[in-house]
């Protein structure tokens, strides 16, 4: 009765904190963060002459 349990799947060990890989992904995540804003205000301003000259 002792190996009743023999089979069964350890628990997965936790993930140690990888300092660097999470410094890349936070700047990846800004940049994209950013790079979106920066298309936002040009979308915006095309919009904005549209709606300038449809008048």
């Amino acid at each position: 009765m002792e190996n009743k349990n023999r089979g069964d799947k350890k628990p997965p060990h936790k993930k140690r904190f990888d300092f660097n890989n999470y410094t890349k992904n936070t700047v990846k995540s800004l940049n994209e963060v950013e790079y979106f804003l920066n298309n936002l205000k040009n979308f915006r301003r095309y919009i904005n002459l549209y709606k300038f000259f449809k008048k």
